[in-house]
C-alpha cells in the first residue's frame, strides 16, 4: 500500500487550476494557428490572431486566458493500491481549489444554492468524478469548464430508430443553437450510448483528448471528420461574426446502451478549452 499525503494532493490541484487557467496547452495553439491559416474570413483571421496573442499574454504575465475560470471539474483515478493519509480526497482536492482559485486571483464562480445564488466565495465545491482502477497511483485531471459554453451543451434521448443520422442531426443542430453563445472557434465533444449520466460524462470526457487527435475507430474518426465539416458550413465564424471556422474539432466517445435507447450529449467547449493532468 502506497500512502499520498492530503497535502500534496491540495497542493499538486492548486497549481493545477493555475496552470490551466494561464497556459492554453499546445495541441489548441496548434489548433488555433491551423484555423487562422484556413479561415478565408478577414474578420474571422483577425480574431484567431487576437486569440492566439491573448493566449500569449496570458502565459508571460500569469493572467487568466479568460475572465471565466471556471467551474473546477475533475476526473480521478485512484489507484486501489493507494492510502490518502492525513485527510480524505474530496476535502483534499477541494482545499487545493481554494487555494488555487484565492491564490491565483482566479474568479470564484460556484454559488452554493441553484437559486438562492449566493457564492461560495472560494470556488467550491469541485465536481469530482472519480474512479478506482488499479495500481499504485492518483492520476488527477482538471478541466475549468466556463458558463457560456457549458450553457450551451444539450443531452437528448433519441430513438435507436433515429440511428446514426439522427445523432449527426442533434450534433449539427446543437453547435447551430450555440452560435456565438459559445465563443466559438469551438471543440465539440459528443457522448453517445450508455444512459442519461453516462452519455453526458463521455461527451465531457472527449473533450479531454488532445484537440484534432482522431478517435482510434477508424468508423469514429470518419464521423467525427463528417460532423466538423457539416458544422463549419453554418457560417458562425470566430466569435459568430462570420467564416469558415466555427469548431476546431468534433470529438465523439460511445458506449454499449439499453436496446430500447439511444443517448446522445453534446458538451460544447469554447476557444478557452483549458486542461491539466497530474500524477502522484
Amino acid at each position: 500500500m502506497r500512502e499520498i499525503q492530503a497535502q500534496e494532493v491540495s497542493r499538486t490541484v492548486a497549481d493545477m487550476c493555475q496552470q490551466a487557467n494561464y497556459h492554453l496547452g499546445r495541441d489548441m495553439r496548434e489548433a488555433l494557428a491551423r484555423a487562422r491559416d484556413r479561415e478565408e474570413s478577414p474578420v474571422g483571421r483577425d480574431i484567431l490572431d487576437q486569440l492566439l496573442q491573448n493566449a500569449s499574454i496570458a502565459e508571460a504575465e500569469h493572467i487568466p486566458l479568460c475572465q471565466d475560470t471556471g467551474v473546477a471539474v475533475f476526473f480521478v483515478d485512484l489507484g486501489q493500491d493507494v492510502h490518502i493519509s492525513g485527510g480524505g480526497l474530496e476535502e483534499a482536492i477541494n482545499e487545493g481549489v481554494r487555494q488555487g482559485y484565492s491564490q491565483g486571483l482566479l474568479r470564484k464562480s460556484m454559488v452554493a444554492h441553484p437559486w438562492r445564488r449566493k457564492n461560495t466565495g472560494d470556488n467550491t465545491p469541485a465536481i469530482i468524478h472519480l474512479r478506482l482502477v488499479p495500481g499504485d497511483r492518483l492520476r488527477l485531471t482538471f478541466t475549468a469548464k466556463g458558463g457560456g459554453s457549458e450553457n450551451m451543451s444539450a443531452l437528448r434521448m433519441l430513438k435507436p430508430a433515429d440511428g446514426l443520422e439522427g445523432v449527426k442531426n442533434f450534433v449539427v443542430e446543437t453547435v447551430a443553437k450555440a452560435g456565438p453563445n459559445a465563443c466559438p472557434p469551438m471543440v465539440v465533444g459528443v457522448g453517445v450510448g450508455g444512459n442519461f449520466e453516462t452519455c453526458a460524462l463521455l461527451a465531457k470526457k472527449a473533450l479531454l483528448r488532445p484537440v484534432g487527435q482522431p478517435n482510434a475507430d477508424p468508423e469514429l474518426a470518419q464521423v467525427e471528420e463528417e460532423l466538423l465539416q457539416r458544422a463549419n458550413r453554418l457560417g458562425v465564424g470566430p466569435q459568430g461574426l462570420g467564416g469558415r471556422i466555427t469548431v476546431l474539432a468534433v470529438q465523439m466517445e460511445v458506449y454499449p446502451c439499453h436496446i430500447a435507447s439511444l443517448p446522445v450529449a453534446v458538451n460544447i467547449q469554447c476557444h478557452a478549452n483549458r486542461h491539466v493532468v497530474a500524477e502522484l
